[in-house]
């Protein structure tokens, strides 16, 4: 008989409700276990990831899990690391980049999912649709003094930065980040994963 989360997978990957809306044919992405010690929340698939159905499937998943200090296996070992995107569909190509996350999918599936996956020790919030959706409302003014103030998150949070090519700029401003926050994101995502 298939658990209760095996079936919430099935509805999300079913899920058909922004397909008019995009124009092209959806293909939700998900990934998560009821024994994921650790949560990414992006923005949404990128085209290399619709196209592949595997989460961060890009430079900016191999520029995360350099920042996480994980190789692919542990990164995609979905029985401690889940993906639940802020849209779960690639919303398409916007000027400078894709279109945003599609608004329906959050408040649809994030708290069934978030129900199905009790063992979770860290959830990293990467990018503003994230960081908006769970810290305190006015926590920051901008996605630098978020991550700026990632000391200050509530207890099992850490806001990231995209990790898109921009980022190299954006770490070049502010040197914090890699000197600061990577050695602590580390530090929290091995022992969330232990």
């Amino acid at each position: 008989m298939a658990s209760s989360l095996d079936t919430l997978l099935r509805d999300i990957r079913a899920c058909r409700q922004c397909e008019d809306a995009l124009g092209f044919e959806p293909r939700p992405f998900v990934a998560a276990s009821s024994t994921a010690k650790m949560l990414i929340i992006g923005q949404a698939p990128g085209s290399k990831v619709h196209a592949s159905g595997i989460g961060w499937d890009d430079d900016s998943g191999d520029r995360l899990r350099g920042w996480l200090g994980l190789d692919k296996a542990a990164f995609y070992d979905v029985t401690k690391v889940a993906q639940m995107p802020s849209g779960f569909c690639y919303p398409g190509k916007a000027s400078g980049g894709d279109k945003p996350p599609r608004p329906e999918c959050a408040p649809r599936w994030h708290a069934p999912l978030l129900e199905q996956m009790p063992e979770l020790r860290l959830t990293l919030l990467v990018g503003q649709y994230a960081q908006k959706r769970y810290l305190p409302r006015g926590f920051a003014p901008n996605l630098t003094e978020t991550v700026r103030r990632w000391r200050d998150a509530p207890d099992g949070l850490f806001p990231l930065p995209h990790p898109a090519w921009r980022s190299r700029l954006w770490m070049a401003k502010h040197p914090w980040f890699e000197d600061e926050v990577l050695p602590e994101l580390r530090r929290r995502v091995a022992a969330a994963l232990d």
